[in-house]
């Protein structure tokens, strides 16, 4: 197929001198750099890229006094290579191009916006690209393949695992059963029919072949985590690693707290399976879920922050003045207090023909490691908040049309503005609304039809549609099943802090307290996520002051 492709777009001779020869100098080894002096060209290259089945990962097209059509070209480029990222080539100093450039930004014309360079060595212009490039690759699955995968695309132990992997930061590669890749890997390995997935693990010395495995065989093989001592004691574990936790766990090992953080998935939570985040403070480009979350783990893990993964937590308990921490490979973590920041799971539909297709058409979250699988289908989305929004945009990149589906008349409530513009500007994504899923229908085993209508349909009602996918974001379940009797939370599950004689933050048990998502009154957005995991430090040095570590437990 040929290198990636980096096309560049301008009329502004000036832009595409400078352009030009830095894609060269810099990318030139690795992607195939094409400079188009108009934009009728470039409609033309791109469309033979696309009629030739070429990957293109990004389209930059110039905007300034001298060039007026780069925006247009880069709305009409999404048409031909949706999942390639578009980037506007602004000038500085150019002032009067800033409410274009941003209103396109907002509609979803292009991602980012990057300035000519005026220097040598310009790494403010190359660090947006390869951010670019970098999300433009971890979507496409595409590099060194650390861990391969062998098993059916549509099960959903395959699908579960393919998400942790990818929201890890943990380069899979997936091969089909059934195709020549995977027939050869599986004749490499002596197997013959084997129990599906069969993982190897090619960063190991030798290879490591696992069949069918847990995910408790899983987190052994991958050597990252040294067996607990039964007899060590933690300042602090933190149970999730979504933006809470790992904030909290950020704070509390620079501040000198041992530290361990227990994650039964991936890092990230929820907000891992976000394809891009654009409105966290600080990252004016956006931001995706995955790389926000691996940025804080490693930022921990600097931190001197021990971490176990693929292991779930199953009860919170005392040991007199210590918190218990017992997990499913029947080990127990000792610390002198707790962090919850489980955040909480999407809600099921509770349509009984949908349950048996999960991961065969029917996902709950996940947009980013399925959307490439829904390449010219139909897909559905349900939901109505920002992690809907997000997933809509992200797979209407890879499949024929997206439908959202709201419950509700308006998105206004409940989402943000700039995903509301962006979701209207995109030609192949609808939304319906009062609309909600009322029966599904499979084909081979797989999903093949949904039945929408109003929520309170009769027996026969509604419409028949064809669906290759289902995405499902909505609501909040919180992740509080483990916790003991004695934490008090509220009607619907979530852990209620603070109030009289507790600290900020406290739970009803002294010493174990409760961030992010799964807290009482928090506000569903990653940076009160974060807000609160730093904040809950402040308020543990306090606890930990009052209640000194007694030298029998030392």
């Amino acid at each position: 197929m040929g290198d990636p492709v980096l096309l560049l777009a301008t009329t502004d001779e000036a832009s595409r001198d400078v352009l030009g020869s830095e894609l060269r100098r810099r990318y030139g080894g690795d992607y195939e750099v094409v400079v188009c002096a108009d934009y009728d060209h470039a409609r033309a290259v791109l469309e033979g890229l696309r009629r030739w089945g070429r990957q293109v990962a990004l389209v930059i097209a110039g905007y300034g006094p001298d060039d007026r059509g780069g925006l247009d070209f880069l709305r009409r480029a999404y048409g031909m290579h949706p999942s390639a990222k578009r980037a506007v080539a602004a000038i500085w100093g150019d002032f009067a191009s800033t409410r274009d450039v941003f209103s396109a930004i907002s509609h979803g014309h292009a991602e980012l916006v990057l300035l000519r360079p005026e220097r040598p060595r310009d790494e403010e212009f190359h660090g947006a690209i390869t951010d670019a490039l970098d999300d433009w690759h971890l979507a496409q699955g595409i590099g060194f393949e650390a861990v391969r995968m062998i098993g059916e695309q549509r099960d959903e132990r395959t699908h579960a695992l393919r998400d942790q992997f990818g929201r890890n930061h943990i380069p899979v590669g997936f091969h089909q059963v059934g195709t020549e890749s995977a027939n050869r890997l599986l004749a490499g390995l002596g197997l013959t029919d084997p129990e599906l997935p069969v993982l190897q693990l090619a960063f190991t010395n030798p290879p490591t072949t696992l069949v069918a495995p847990t995910d408790l065989e899983i987190a052994d093989a991958f050597g990252l985590m040294a067996p607990l001592a039964s007899d060590h004691v933690y300042d602090v574990v933190v149970v999730g690693a979504g933006p809470s936790g790992l904030a909290a766990a950020v704070y509390a090992s620079s501040e000198g707290l041992s530290t361990m953080v227990v994650e039964q998935s991936a890092v990230g939570g929820q907000a891992g399976t976000s394809s891009l985040i654009r409105n966290y403070p600080g990252f004016s480009r956006g931001v995706s879920g995955a790389h926000l979350a691996y940025r804080s783990f490693q930022q921990a893990w600097s931190f001197g922050t021990e971490y176990s993964f693929l292991r779930e937590v199953q009860a919170l308990g005392t040991d007199g003045d210590l918190r218990t921490v017992s997990m499913s490979d029947g080990s127990v973590i000792r610390s002198r207090s707790v962090v919850i920041a489980t955040g909480v799971d999407y809600r099921r539909l509770e349509v009984p023909a949908l349950e048996s297709l999960v991961g065969r058409g029917v996902f709950y979250g996940a947009a980013v490691a399925e959307a490439p699988s829904m390449a010219g289908m139909e897909v559905y989305v349900v939901g109505g908040g920002n992690s809907a929004g997000q997933a809509a945009l992200h797979l209407a990149r890879y499949a024929r049309h997206v439908t959202l589906l709201v419950r509700g008349e308006s998105l206004a409530a409940s989402m943000s503005e700039y995903l509301i513009a962006q979701l209207d500007a995109t030609r192949n994504v609808g939304i319906r609304y009062g609309t909600a899923v009322l029966d599904g229908r499979e084909e081979d085993g797989c999903l093949a039809a949904l039945t929408l209508g109003e929520q309170h349909s009769g027996p026969g009602g509604g419409e028949e549609v064809p669906a290759g996918g289902l995405f499902v974001l909505i609501g909040s379940v919180p992740r509080t099943q483990w916790l003991p009797a004695e934490i008090e939370r509220d009607a619907a599950g979530f852990v209620v802090t603070g109030g009289e004689g507790r600290l900020p933050l406290e739970t009803s048990l002294a010493g174990v307290f409760a961030v992010g998502d799964v807290r009482a009154g928090s506000i569903k957005r990653v940076a009160t996520a974060v807000g609160d995991g730093a904040t809950v430090i402040a308020t543990l040095h306090g606890y930990l002051a009052a209640h000194p570590l007694a030298a029998s437990t030392a």
